[in-house]
């Protein structure tokens, strides 16, 4: 009796299925991946170049590059100005647009705070500025227990922790005026006193509290020693979003003792990193 065709294609007519397709490596196009390197090489720069340094960038001869960027001039990846310089064109711009539209800053920090976590065994924590204030959104715990009084939903004080510091340093006066009214609501709230050289004008801070706002700016980090939870240790960094608003605050904790809290050691280090590396990606580019 004849064997009834089968239905499923046959891999004697050079059917391929999803399996296979996916373990080989895709082929691409040769050319389209030189012009990819010279457009990796511009946005490394951070800057316009000119052909020759943006050849050098992307190590290769201008002979060979410029070929290349005659095409991204054409479909609007690239625009020359006047002096000849490269930079990114009007399709590279709406592109880009797009991208920023679809980034939920929560969601781009997720990785960098597992990461985090993981790479230093301290708890890690994400706040936003909410309506009431600085606001937990996120905490990974330790991998060894910690005693932490913070939970998802805590509000931050804007004078006594370094989470809300690190907000309050990167805010405008008018911004904070409003807040600072309401501090002594929050965890380890301040009371006006305490903020303000005089209550009748919002906009003069004691003098310590405006020194330690602009050590923030400067160094991009601030620490917290046992304040406010005594025996608990905190450094927090700013994240940035495309327009350079502060967005997000990420902090390491973990018990005093039990790990390097200076603003320059490695934990520090690493959670500058993050969150350079996360500002990036929501479109922030640091002239620093």
């Amino acid at each position: 009796m004849p064997s009834t065709p089968s239905s499923a294609p046959s891999r004697k007519h050079g059917t391929i299925d999803a399996a296979d397709a996916a373990a080989k490596p895709q082929r691409g196009i040769n050319s389209l991946d030189t012009t990819g390197e010279l457009l990796a090489a511009l946005v490394g720069s951070g800057e316009r170049l000119s052909l020759r340094d943006l050849a050098a960038a992307a190590d290769m001869a201008p002979a060979k590059a410029f070929p290349h960027l005659v095409s991204l001039l054409k479909i609007g990846l690239l625009s020359r100005d006047d002096d000849g310089f490269f930079e990114a064109g009007p399709l590279a711009l709406e592109l880009g647009l797009i991208a920023l539209q679809r980034l939920a800053p929560t969601r781009e920090a997720e990785p960098e705070i597992v990461e985090l976590a993981s790479a230093t065994g301290l708890s890690v924590a994400m706040a936003v500025l909410g309506p009431l204030g600085p606001t937990v959104v996120r905490l990974e715990e330790a991998a060894q227990p910690q005693h932490v009084s913070l939970r998802v939903g805590t509000v931050m004080s804007l004078v006594n922790t370094a989470i809300g510091r690190t907000f309050a340093a990167h805010l405008s006066a008018d911004a904070l005026a409003p807040l600072f009214a309401q501090d002594g609501l929050r965890l380890a709230g301040a009371a006006p006193g305490d903020i303000f050289e005089d209550a009748a004008n919002p906009g003069a801070l004691l003098a310590p509290l405006a020194r330690r706002f602009a050590r923030i700016r400067e160094e991009g980090i601030d620490t917290a020693l046992s304040k406010p939870v005594p025996g608990i240790d905190s450094l927090a960094a700013p994240v940035f979003d495309h327009t350079g608003g502060i967005c997000l605050v990420i902090a390491l904790m973990g018990s005093t003792g039990s790990f390097d809290c200076g603003t320059h050691g490695e934990p520090a280090g690493r959670l500058r990193h993050a969150v350079q590396r996360l500002s990036r990606r929501l479109g922030w580019w640091s002239e620093s």
